[in-house]
């Protein structure tokens, strides 16, 4: 693939002289600039349920993606109360006794935040242009070398007010706002009972979310499905209309090809296209971790790119809606953190967008997280993110140490009142105890599992739950001086382990200068490869899940299983050797001492060989 590659010397031109020569060059090689039909080639993923449940509020009129989460019904409509005070409206309440209420609070909120992004945009978009001034804001934060941004270096330049005013209003015809997109973690569907009782499928957590997505206002949105499928999630979409129109789009993550190619024939056969397969690393992410066998981030990427043609084709055979073939995107995510990973990630892999989301904690201006907590996540270090068995859910969750979550929890331990109230109930699966299904954070369930528990190792897993639909949700009524749950204050903060490399507090032009490469001090100098910390991760988490086993029986039938993974890390290493895209030594070398740790491994265990 050919690429333009601006040396450092070439930024340094004026804006004006920069302009002038990339548009010549792209001229006349032929080189125009990737993603042409988008203004910016980063978005936000969803982070916790707080932390982007405004974001489009922010960010959107500056033509920047994020992601709602709609999980917590309770918190949407809490925000949906401040942003009414904040816009001057009348805030009607939708109470838990309003049929089919939980859908009707996440449709209101969604058409609320859409009026208010949309004339956020159309303010910025007919603002007069100077400095200071929002609408320049929005072109100064694009690309350096996207068209729009070039187009904007021009008329700075411009004296002439009849040339000047043609070229604004060629500027402002070409804005356009971020996407206001959301997100259900699919295995979050707790079937709820009706008042007589009775159990109905479209009652569920997931699918009323889904319909209250549904049914909202939102046009150029999408919908980002994670965790996994959900049959009767994905059965429930060819309900509305504005999923086959595209009004709507749908955006499914995943960890590995395969499991893009099975969940996009699935919806494909129902007359559903995936708009985009958003690849998230296993490992190297915030929140609830699903870890791969073993594959690594650089070889399913690798993957994707050799094999994307061959799914476009395979989902269109299944899906017989018109004559032209959908568009498809791929996006990656998961501890990306300087420039040159986000190039790479772009023009060797060719990916649509990345995903920046630690990072933009540490951004007041996109993201919603209480002073204290940013606080704790500035001054983090590499051992303060770990991969934790908080999670109710029973994945493996990366979560900060020391936070007002983290401290509540030890002191409920100290003082032998181990648990959460539950009050949200929305991880509420488990009935190893009880007929009706309760959450494994609460302390309900944590004293009747510590009745039965044995061995001081046990009890402390036991007692690691931590109740994750408060406290991912309190940051922003902490924030906004608002109730969520009265006397539950705590905040829980699930980052990537990136986040130990940021350390500054920034705005949101310096964030987005740093994806741009335009500057290069936000992130430490030890900051390892994004490649090589995820590698790290999947070995330490080798590590730990074979010394949890090896003396129990199920060791036996497990062995099969690490050999396997440790193959396949073996074999990610293999890749990265080979890799024509990094070839720095410090790179190789820091490869090969994860491939010396991985061979100890092995030989410690005798995983050497696998089976047939």
């Amino acid at each position: 693939m050919t690429y333009l590659t601006l040396s450092y010397d070439l930024h340094q031109l004026s804006p004006f002289l920069f302009a002038v020569i990339l548009r010549s060059f792209c001229r006349a090689f032929k080189i125009f600039p990737m993603n042409a039909n988008s203004n910016h080639t980063f978005h936000i993923p969803v982070m916790g349920l707080a932390f982007t449940v405004d974001s489009p509020i922010k960010v959107a009129r500056f033509g920047i993606s994020s992601v709602i989460s709609l999980a917590e019904d309770r918190l949407i409509e809490m925000m949906r109360k401040h942003y009414c005070e904040v816009a001057g409206m009348i805030y009607q309440p939708i109470g838990p006794n309003v049929a089919d209420y939980r859908a009707k609070r996440i449709t209101g909120y969604l058409n609320l935040v859409n009026s208010i992004v949309q004339k956020q945009f159309k303010t910025i978009q007919q603002e007069a242009f100077g400095v200071g001034k929002e609408i320049d804001k929005y072109f100064e934060m694009l690309p350096s070398d996207s068209a729009l941004r070039i187009s904007y270096e021009e008329l700075k330049q411009i004296e002439c007010p009849t040339k000047r005013d043609l070229l604004e209003k060629e500027l402002r015809s070409k804005m356009q706002p971020g996407s206001i997109d959301v997100n259900i973690m699919t295995k979050l569907d707790k079937s709820n009972p009706s008042k007589n009782g009775e159990i109905k499928e479209e009652n569920s957590d997931a699918v009323a979310a889904l319909r209250g997505y549904a049914l909202s206002d939102l046009s150029n949105s999408s919908i980002v499905f994670s965790a996994g499928m959900n049959p009767r999630l994905f059965n429930y979409l060819d309900q509305f209309e504005d999923f086959q129109t595209f009004k709507k789009k749908v955006i499914v993550k995943v960890t590995d090809f395969r499991s893009a190619l099975i969940q996009g024939k699935y919806l494909a056969k129902k007359g559903i296209w995936v708009s985009e397969f958003r690849i998230e690393s296993g490992l190297n992410c915030g929140g609830h971790a699903f870890a791969t066998d073993g594959y690594l981030l650089g070889p399913i990427l690798e993957e994707f790119k050799s094999k994307k043609q061959e799914l476009i084709d395979t989902m269109f055979s299944l899906f017989q809606q018109g004559e032209h073939t959908p568009a498809i995107k791929i996006s990656v995510q998961g501890g990306i953190g300087t420039h040159e990973e986000d190039q790479l990630l772009h023009h060797y892999y060719a990916v649509d967008s990345t995903g920046w989301g630690s990072p933009f904690l540490l951004v007041p201006e996109a993201t919603t997280v209480d002073e204290e907590t940013m606080q704790l996540l500035a001054e983090s270090k590499k051992e303060d993110i770990i991969l934790s068995k908080s999670s109710p859910l029973g994945v493996r969750f990366n979560y900060l140490n020391g936070t007002s979550g983290y401290n509540e929890r030890l002191k409920r331990i100290k003082q032998n009142n181990a648990g959460s109230p539950c009050t949200e109930k929305h991880l509420a699966f488990n009935t190893e105890f009880t007929s009706e299904p309760i959450c494994t954070a609460s302390k309900k369930y944590i004293q009747l599992k510590l009745a039965t528990a044995e061995g001081q190792e046990k009890k402390e897993e036991i007692v690691a739950k931590e109740c994750l639909c408060v406290g991912l949700s309190n940051s922003a009524a902490i924030e906004y001086k608002e109730t969520f749950v009265n006397k539950l204050n705590a905040v829980t903060m699930c980052p990537g382990p990136n986040i130990a490399n940021f350390s500054q507090i920034v705005s949101l032009k310096m964030m987005i200068d740093h994806i741009y490469g335009r500057i290069q001090n936000l992130t430490k100098e030890s900051r390892p490869h994004m490649f090589l910390a995820e590698l790290e991760l999947y070995v330490n988490y080798l590590k730990e899940s074979i010394e949890e086993e090896i003396n129990t029986e199920a060791w036996v039938k497990r062995i099969k299983y690490f050999q396997t993974f440790t193959a396949n890390l073996q074999s990610g290493i293999e890749y990265y050797k080979n890799l024509p895209a990094i070839a720095k030594k410090s790179f190789l070398s820091s490869l090969e001492t994860m491939e010396n740790e991985l061979r100890f491994i092995q030989q410690k265990y005798a995983l050497e060989t696998i089976e047939s």
